[in-house]
């Protein structure tokens, strides 16, 4: 059997896995407003299309599973304008510590993280610090964005909009390849208010102002210039990075356990 959802196996068939040195896979998403335009579940139809996707071809690889995808996330700076489902910053954090607590009573000695929600990334990264501190185990973590941003770059994503940004054209251009039908076409707008010093800074610096975390009126770029085709192209660029990077992630954690 070749199952890569954790959820889809029995308790017995859990823990042969955890057992045998599988990595698990965390995905981490989030229920928010994205726009006048697009379902509030954007960032949970990515993460799953992603990171299912670059399981599945990792496992061809890597003994991995995937967990189920953590649809509620850090969203406290959307709250304001409606739609959004968030936990404070502390009582996300206890919810992955938990996560990993219980992955790791389960067996499981190589723990992964993949986020698709800006606003868990800060709180996912100390998390794993905190799980490998405690814990005699592996741990690893990523956004789907910062894994893919040369290829994003060569293939010239910035042109629809920032990347990810948020709702934007990006975003937009991902959903229309994913569930067209969830898209409000008619409610896209052609422009938008720049404020050029969101993700303006190199990475890991931050800038922020109250009431613009977001972007003007909640999302950070026209998303006009979308379209599925550009969608589609981006998202499996965007797998097969996140596959690439799991691969060589759990490569290095076997590698490391054998030196042990």
């Amino acid at each position: 059997m070749n199952e890569i959802y954790m959820h889809y196996l029995t308790r017995e068939e859990v823990s042969r896995r955890a057992s045998s040195g599988y990595a698990i896979v965390v995905p981490l998403a989030a229920t928010e407003q994205h726009g006048p335009h697009l379902p509030v579940f954007t960032d949970s139809l990515i993460c799953d299309h992603v990171v299912s996707g670059a399981v599945r071809k990792a496992a061809e690889t890597v003994q991995v599973l995937m967990a189920p995808v953590m649809t509620i996330g850090c969203s406290q700076h959307h709250l304001s304008f409606g739609g959004t489902l968030s936990f404070t910053s502390l009582t996300y954090m206890q919810m992955l510590r938990d996560i990993g607590e219980s992955l790791v009573t389960d067996g499981f000695k190589k723990i992964i993280f993949v986020n698709a929600h800006g606003g868990n990334e800060p709180i996912m990264v100390q998390t794993v610090n905190d799980l490998a501190v405690k814990h005699p185990i592996w741990v690893a973590s990523t956004a789907y964005w910062s894994v893919a941003r040369e290829a994003m770059n060569e293939l010239n994503a910035a042109e629809l909009g920032m990347v990810p940004g948020h709702a934007g054209g990006f975003e937009t251009a991902a959903v229309l390849a994913l569930k067209p039908e969830l898209v409000r076409t008619e409610l896209m707008q052609t422009t938008h208010v720049s404020r050029e010093w969101i993700n303006s800074g190199v990475p890991g610096t931050f800038i922020g102002r109250h009431g613009e975390l977001t972007g003007y009126d909640g999302y950070t770029d026209a998303p006009h210039k979308a379209t599925a085709e550009a969608g589609r192209i981006y998202l499996d660029a965007i797998t097969n990075c996140v596959a690439d990077w799991l691969v060589s992630t759990v490569k290095a954690m076997d590698k490391g356990t054998a030196a042990i």
